[in-house]
């Protein structure tokens, strides 16, 4: 299993959405051996869901750094996820993590799945 530098990374977080999730670690005091788990599966309107969790390394992920973030994610993953950006949103209308993903033919509606 590998270690990649952030310039690497295949995706990316906004100032927003890195805060919070920084915000998120050290509210739910997660242990030092857990990443967020960035990745995809089936499911959804679309065809598949975005996963984005705490979790333990488990085989097949790669490990990257993203703004102070150990990231996992699961090399059969990238291919669906390179280049997409993660939001944070905390309006009226909207509260949550966005994605906004170059590999997506189409999403639904809430945003959280997608087809390729």
């Amino acid at each position: 299993m590998s270690t990649t530098e952030t310039a690497f990374a295949p995706v990316s977080f906004t100032e927003n959405a890195a805060k919070e999730l920084l915000k998120l670690k050290d509210q739910q005091e997660i242990a030092e051996d857990f990443g967020l788990r960035v990745g995809v599966e089936g499911g959804g309107c679309s065809g598949m869901t975005y996963v984005l969790g705490f979790d333990q390394k488990k085989e097949g992920d790669q490990e990257f750094y993203i703004d102070g973030i150990k990231i996992f994610m699961h090399k059969a993953h990238q291919m669906y996820l390179l280049g997409m950006q993660i939001d944070w949103q905390d309006g009226l209308n909207s509260r949550g993590f966005t994605f906004s993903n170059p590999n997506a033919a189409s999403s639904c509606g809430c945003g959280t799945s997608f087809s390729v």
